[in-house]
């Protein structure tokens, strides 16, 4: 349990931890959700941010994983009480919000992601609807759930304290493009500054001082490597686009006609 209240999670969100690596997918094909999900990565990332995951897609994702196999997680589209409960009614272990402006974003997605008394969540799991897996009474539902807030605005930044002790607030997770963007900088300078005060130290030591993880996404090995370097052990270290081209490649690197 971190030192601001909230909920350890426990074996729901077990693929997100500390030191993970996930896999960010940007597609609503089921079949390769599922490979992608079996290949051994610790988690899945379903991206209905900016890739065309909508609600009945959202609904055949869940179904898919509704077994016990890789955690998979879901960057919903904003902080959307609707779309956090959905999510997480799919099956989802872990939602990624997105677009968060500072601590009162942080609180609403916190409160969406759980039942009441710890927060405002409504019940409906989608899991009745197929026969599926039993749905955990709302107690268990609360502990085995993560909230992930992104850091990835300058608000956030300047507010990352008082979000990574936000009871219900799980980890922060940093978003480096969009980052960047809101800092006026480049990924790349992003990621090598390690000034005093740099803005990923800065998120990494708010996380370590309220006791909750840090995740990123990195989406190239070699992004992994520079972010595992600041301190950020839990990152989405391809994503599935990545992993198709290379093994595109691969082949026909092999092949050698």
């Amino acid at each position: 349990m971190s030192d601001h209240g909230a909920v350890a999670p426990a074996h729901a969100a077990a693929g997100v931890t500390a030191t993970s690596r996930g896999i960010w997918t940007s597609t609503g094909d089921v079949d390769l959700l599922r490979r992608l999900g079996a290949s051994g990565f610790d988690w899945l990332a379903v991206d209905a941010q900016h890739g065309p995951v909508d609600r009945v897609t959202l609904h055949a994702i869940g179904r898919a994983f509704d077994r016990p196999g890789t955690p998979f997680v879901v960057r919903v589209p904003a902080v959307d009480p609707a779309w956090i409960g959905a999510a997480l009614d799919a099956g989802a272990t872990a939602v990624v919000v997105p677009s968060v402006a500072g601590v009162a974003d942080a609180v609403a997605a916190a409160r969406a992601a759980r039942y009441p008394p710890l927060g405002e969540r409504s019940w409906g799991p989608f899991s009745t609807l197929w026969a599926g897996a039993r749905a955990p009474d709302p107690q268990t539902a609360n502990v085995g759930v993560r909230c992930l807030v992104m850091v990835e605005t300058s608000g956030a930044l300047e507010e990352v304290d008082a979000m990574a002790v936000t009871p219900g607030v799980d980890g922060l997770f940093v978003g480096p493009f969009d980052l960047a963007l809101a800092l006026g900088t480049t990924v790349e300078s992003l990621l090598a500054d390690r000034g005093p005060g740099n803005p990923l130290g800065r998120v990494v030591e708010a996380a370590r001082r309220h006791g909750i993880l840090v995740g990123a996404f990195a989406g190239t090995p070699d992004n992994a490597r520079r972010l595992r370097a600041h301190g950020i052990h839990c990152l989405a270290v391809t994503t599935d686009v990545a992993v198709v081209a290379e093994g595109c490649r691969a082949v026909l690197h092999a092949e050698g006609a």
